[in-house]
């Protein structure tokens, strides 16, 4: 299964101030704020929902292709995700704004001040997919996630009216985006991914309810956290996969990203939907014992080990032969 993988580019600025934020700032003047804080610690993080799951993808073999927006400032990142098996030739590159930035410190307290800069993101809603699907010769499945949502709205009509199948992993943006936006999006998914929160708003802001949203989508896969995943099918029991086994908790930025790119390898293999939240939660406890959404090494041993452990031999086995 050839897989595009539509949505955010961007890169994570993450300071630490050996500090207090809160000593630095007099109530009675904060209305001519002006303050500096002298940072101990930089920690750059390549990010992006769209570039995190390729990412995981690419750990798999399966040469995913990357669609969204970045700016001059990508030919480092872009030559990161070439290594790790991703496709970046859909990478549009802005002649004007720089690569998405979310710039972050953190104070003793944990308190902390933050900035996104969308900058290139912006210039996603210029690009189409079927110039990409018809230069690769067919594109399988169009994930479209969390991007600017302009874009998000014109992949999933594209999609529809083009026929190729598209998952909606709208992600953070449902918050940003209005009912008519949403029902766009999801109408006709193949699969639609979100979390516990994410599932209340959409139902929320489309007005329409479970049932009525299954009614639309072909599969709806809810990550629950700590709790695993569900997956739900119209007219069919829900599946509950619990959570798998994992060590040392580090970071969970990232997590999600690296559960919908397992899911989607194994769903690509033709394996049960079960599995397939099997091997999404597997490569997700990877991701959540390192620092950062792309740091995590995933070898078929490795993996192997983590879902027997998790979930039996019979489902190791099932997955083997795919690595």
């Amino acid at each position: 299964m050839r897989i595009a993988v539509a949505g955010s580019i961007a890169t994570d600025h993450l300071m630490s101030f050996d500090g207090r934020f809160a000593e630095q700032i007099i109530p009675e003047k904060i209305q001519q704020l002006s303050v500096s804080f002298l940072i101990d610690e930089l920690d750059v993080r390549r990010g992006g929902v769209a570039a995190n799951i390729s990412f995981g993808l690419g750990n798999f073999g399966m040469n995913p292709v990357l669609v969204g927006a970045a700016g001059a400032d990508f030919e480092e990142y872009r030559a990161w995700l070439e290594r790790h098996g991703v496709d970046t030739s859909a990478v549009h590159i802005s002649e004007l704004r720089h690569t998405a930035r979310f710039v972050c410190t953190t104070d003793r307290d944990q308190n902390q001040i933050a900035s996104f800069y969308a900058g290139a993101m912006a210039d996603a809603r210029n690009i189409e997919i079927k110039p990409i699907h018809d230069r690769l010769g067919g594109i399988d499945l169009v994930l479209v996630g969390a991007d600017d949502p302009a874009a998000m709205v014109r992949h999933s009509e594209e999609c529809r009216s083009r026929s190729i199948a598209f998952a909606a992993d709208p992600s953070q943006q449902l918050a940003r985006m209005e009912g008519p936006e949403v029902r766009s999006l999801i109408e006709g998914a193949r699969l639609l991914f979100t979390n516990e929160y994410e599932k209340a708003l959409a139902e929320q802001k489309t007005g329409w309810s479970d049932d009525e949203i299954l009614e639309r989508v072909g599969t709806r896969v809810t990550t629950l956290g700590s709790k695993g995943a569900r997956i739900d099918v119209k007219g069919e029991p829900s599946i509950h996969v619990p959570v798998a086994s994992v060590g040392e908790v580090v970071d969970p930025t990232g997590v999600g990203d690296s559960f919908r790119a397992g899911f989607l390898a194994a769903h690509s293999w033709g394996l049960s939907l079960e599995r397939a939240a099997q091997v999404g939660n597997a490569t997700a406890v990877h991701c959540l014992e390192v620092n950062g959404p792309q740091e995590y090494e995933l070898t078929p041993k490795g993996l192997l080990e983590r879902i027997e452990t998790s979930y039996g031999k019979e489902a190791a086995d099932e997955v083997r032969p795919h690595l």
